[in-house]
């Protein structure tokens, strides 16, 4: 096509059977295999509340608009251009009906919500994303999502100095999907409410189908005895950083020197790995603490006053000490989670100055977040890697067009689009999901 001066071009929004993005298609058809919109109507019943009618269609507006790149309410209405609607298998809301349905949430609609996320799971799972029968690594944390104006309910001055709010999650290790989720104010601490947390989502991962064992990995913001009692109680094995207090550092430092093995390292020789028994919160019961340490930089600050830096952990898992080492080090994949969440949907905006109501938009966006994890999952399985955004700019923001012919839709998308092999694959696969799934 010859180059045209583009003043001279007619911009004119007159076609019904342009579709904005096309590309949903894939996580809307894995919505309707795992009977999501059903499974809200089912179990968010919001009363006699102004925005209780069709929970389902409301929900995945949110759901898909998030997926499409929405940060915020308003966002949703670009779902409505053209004949977008189509292709995700429910209706669509206006942006402000959805905000009478989010403020209609009360905290026990959340807690209804979060029963839908676990029932989803399960079908996920059941569907052929789930672990296979392996070992399931949950990695706790938390994180803070900051918040602007004074009129957010819950919303506090956090030990950063941040105003927000602080949710807890727990995610599968080396797939990204969030099991669990729970919002909390602002200045919570970072273990408050850690041990039910975590007894929710045992209960969760197992009911979904886990049937290997479980662990979980955490830093020193969870080293409290609830966190280790509702481990143990779940049979569950842990891994918890350890705070380095006067009373650890000389179990540490009481550690002979020819049990410390060096480890790779970007300074050769800098860094050593051993392990001790240790007896934490004053129990009977010893568990393994294992210590890194490593030799402050030559010519260093540190190096004037410190011989040795340490960084511990406490774990009852068995294996070899230094693998034990490297995978706790791992845990540090969780921030990579915590990204895909506020960069990858909508949660680094919370719309309302309601509390439950953000704590719902949490949920839908964990809800969004996982049927791209589990998209990826059974329609990719070559690139577990492929983060929200390079799935949404790749296979999920296509522009195309809806035609009808002899009885057939046909979806027109862009000619040499360079993932269009991947398009095709990924929605085959997501197709052969039998519906309804055995349960």
């Amino acid at each position: 096509m010859l180059s045209l001066r583009l003043d001279r071009i007619s911009p004119a929004f007159d076609d019904d059977h342009a579709i904005a993005f096309a590309g949903l298609v894939q996580t809307a058809t894995l919505a309707q295999r795992l009977e999501l919109r059903e499974l809200l109507d089912k179990n968010v019943q919001l009363g006699e509340a102004p925005g209780h009618a069709h929970a389902g269609h409301k929900a995945m507006t949110l759901i898909h608009s998030a997926l499409a790149g929405g940060e915020c309410i308003d966002d949703a209405a670009a779902l409505r251009a053209g004949q977008s609607g189509a292709v995700l298998g429910h209706e669509l809301r206006a942006p402000s009906t959805l905000g009478t349905f989010l403020r209609s949430f009360t905290w026990g609609h959340v807690r209804q919500l979060d029963h839908v996320a676990g029932e989803l799971l399960a079908r996920a799972w059941t569907a052929g994303a789930g672990p296979d029968g392996e070992t399931v690594t949950l990695d706790l944390d938390s994180t803070l999502c900051e918040t602007y104006g004074a009129n957010k309910q819950g919303a506090r001055v956090s030990y950063t100095g941040a105003h927000g709010y602080h949710p807890l999650l727990a995610s599968v290790a080396g797939s990204g999907e969030v099991v669990h989720t729970r919002l909390r104010g602002g200045h919570a601490n970072t273990s408050r409410g850690a041990g039910s947390f975590l007894t929710e989502t045992f209960k969760r991962v197992r009911k979904a189908g886990a049937v290997g064992a479980l662990s979980i990995r955490a830093d020193s913001g969870f080293y409290t005895q609830s966190v280790v009692s509702a481990c143990r109680k779940a049979g569950a094995a842990f891994s918890i950083t350890i705070r380095l207090q006067r009373n650890v550092l000389q179990v540490i430092e009481a550690i002979p020197d020819d049990a410390w093995t060096t480890i790779p390292y970007w300074q050769e020789g800098g860094a050593e790995v051993a392990e001790t028994d240790y007896f934490p919160f004053r129990q009977k019961q010893a568990v393994r603490l294992i210590a890194l340490r490593t030799h402050p930089a030559q010519g260093s600050q540190l190096a004037l006053f410190t011989r040795y830096t340490y960084h511990a952990f406490i774990t009852d898992r068995e294996g070899e000490t230094l693998d034990l080492e490297a995978d706790h080090r791992r845990h540090a994949e969780v921030e990579n989670v915590i990204r895909e969440l506020k960069y990858g949907v909508g949660l680094n905006h919370f719309p309302s100055g309601r509390f439950a109501a953000n704590a719902a938009w949490l949920v839908l966006n964990v809800i969004a977040h996982n049927l791209g994890r589990w998209a990826i999952r059974i329609g990719l399985p070559s690139e577990p890697g492929l983060t929200t955004r390079t799935l949404r700019r790749r296979l999920l923001c296509l522009p195309g067009r809806l035609t009808h012919s002899a009885r057939r839709w046909t979806l027109h998308l862009p000619l040499f689009w360079p993932w269009q092999h991947a398009f095709l694959a990924m929605l085959q696969r997501i197709r052969a999901i039998p519906s309804p799934l055995p349960m």
